[in-house]
């Protein structure tokens, strides 16, 4: 796969006006035939200047194998655009107009970002994965090479007779009612404590922890549990637990954390 690392090195040949001379970091250029678009691979000659001879260039993607994206992108986003690219089912993908920033990508591959889980409830809203795939799509992962999977399980598909709080908007739940004897509770391993604490023992439970759905890394997900936070195994699998109520930025932050231990883990 060829994706330029930044939209700077990638050249708009649309016009010359300063002949055959390119910006001093240009190493692509998109530039127009009589057939369509081409992409070429330059390699600006030694010197001082701006603006310099070209030394070589290469074609990599003539007009029958390039495809031009519509619509606008978040080019920071990149697991996006090689997704996008991947569904054009042409050799190349080229993102952006004529007066715009422009970026390609050849011979697209996924196979080249690390693939993090993102373990999440639902009802209610499933922050963690909402804020993950809000701060991806601005591109903020950019540096990592990631592909975020979600794994959402809802819990209304439990079927149980109370459920954790009244903000998923169930009508028994243990932040208001007293669970009736023999009941079947959807809750986490705070919840079963606050019922064998005040209740008894006469329940059956349906876990809701994001943790005891893990089963592939890296990860992360959250818990209402602070004893529970940090990076490390859980399950036999590496990745991150958040606070139930982390913010933006403790998410990112504890996402780059774990990143970095999980590389120094596997080379």
């Amino acid at each position: 796969m060829i994706f330029p690392k930044e939209c700077k090195f990638v050249g708009n040949a649309y016009t010359s006006p300063l002949g055959e001379r390119v910006y001093f970091l240009t190493q692509y250029l998109v530039r127009p035939t009589s057939d369509g678009l081409e992409v070429l691979k330059i390699q600006p000659k030694e010197g001082h200047g701006l603006m310099r001879e070209i030394e070589s260039v290469e074609l990599i993607a003539g007009p029958k194998d390039i495809a031009i994206w519509e619509g606008k992108v978040t080019t920071h986003d990149r697991a996006d655009l090689v997704k996008k690219a991947i569904s054009t089912k042409k050799k190349c993908t080229i993102f952006g107009k004529e007066d715009e920033h422009m970026t390609f990508v050849f011979e697209p591959d996924l196979a080249e970002f690390q693939t993090v889980h993102v373990y999440d409830i639902t009802p209610p809203n499933p922050t963690l994965a909402d804020t993950i795939n809000k701060l991806d799509k601005l591109g903020f992962f950019e540096t990592e090479m990631v592909s975020f999977d979600y794994h959402v399980r809802d819990i209304r598909l439990l079927n149980t007779d109370v459920y954790p709080c009244r903000a998923g908007g169930f009508s028994t739940t243990l932040d208001r009612d007293v669970p009736p004897h023999g009941a079947k509770i959807a809750c986490c391993r705070t919840g079963r404590q606050i019922c064998h604490e005040n209740y008894g023992t006469d329940f059956e439970f349906e876990d809701t922890c994001p943790i005891t759905q893990i089963n592939a890394e890296p990860f992360i997900t959250r818990c209402c549990r602070a004893d529970e936070g940090g990076i490390g195994e859980y399950n036999g699998y590496f990745g991150a637990v958040v606070h139930w109520g982390a913010n933006p930025k403790t998410i990112a932050d504890a996402f780059f954390e774990m990143m970095k231990q999980w590389r120094e883990r596997n080379g």
